[in-house]
């Protein structure tokens, strides 16, 4: 007489395991951003397999960057801060793409650059937090990771929320072996740029 085994199987037990969504090209993203800026205003990126949006913040979001311009420029005036929006494609394999509030370069350094430009070349990466709800992961976690990994030499990042500058350096693996934070009104230097940022201009926008 045969065995028969019974085997008592949810309808759960059916479900075959999710599939993972196949990753982003760049090529694609690229398409996804232009509508979304020309039609929605708003700012994607894609920073370490992940899509951020962000609209245009507050005027002293702005305020903050022309700051900086002069700043840099008082000091380098060999060196831009270019602030308007330019593409830059990240991470060790360029798949990524990103768009800083401000890059620092020589003067005339994005001239030939398509929208999204290889990160060669500039010497530093500077933003500004917003207040969404995700300036926490994408501005103070995922960029420094991100900025790294692409050989960019400085990442400062104006933290609002802190009312202090945050400046990372030394980038050795992926990812900024110093890291220093300065509250408004400290002298802060930029690391191979030779500019000290005498951060006293940031108090009007304290919080």
């Amino acid at each position: 007489m045969p065995l028969i085994y019974h085997v008592n199987m949810t309808v759960a037990d059916h479900h075959p395991p999710p599939v993972p969504e196949p990753p982003i090209t760049p090529e694609l993203f690229e398409r996804l951003a232009e509508i979304a800026r020309n039609e929605e205003g708003v700012t994607l990126e894609h920073i370490n397999g992940k899509v951020w949006a962000h609209k245009v913040t507050d005027g002293a979001h702005g305020g903050i960057l022309m700051w900086m311009t002069r700043q840099f420029m008082a000091h380098r005036p060999d060196l831009d801060l270019n602030v308007t929006g330019q593409g830059l494609k990240i991470d060790p394999y360029r798949k990524g793409r990103a768009r800083p509030d401000g890059m620092l370069s020589p003067v005339g350094h994005f001239d030939r650059s398509g929208e999204w430009a290889d990160p060669d070349g500039v010497l530093a990466v500077v933003e500004v937090t917003s207040w969404d709800a995700d300036t926490h992961a994408r501005d103070r976690v995922e960029k420094p990771v991100a900025y790294a990994a692409s050989g960019i030499g400085v990442y400062v990042l104006v933290d609002r929320e802190a009312n202090a500058v945050v400046v990372h350096s030394r980038p050795v693996g992926g990812r900024y072996l110093d890291r220093s934070e300065h509250p408004y009104g400290e002298a802060v230097e930029v690391p191979g740029t030779g500019v000290v940022l005498d951060t006293d201009g940031l108090k009007r926008f304290a919080l």
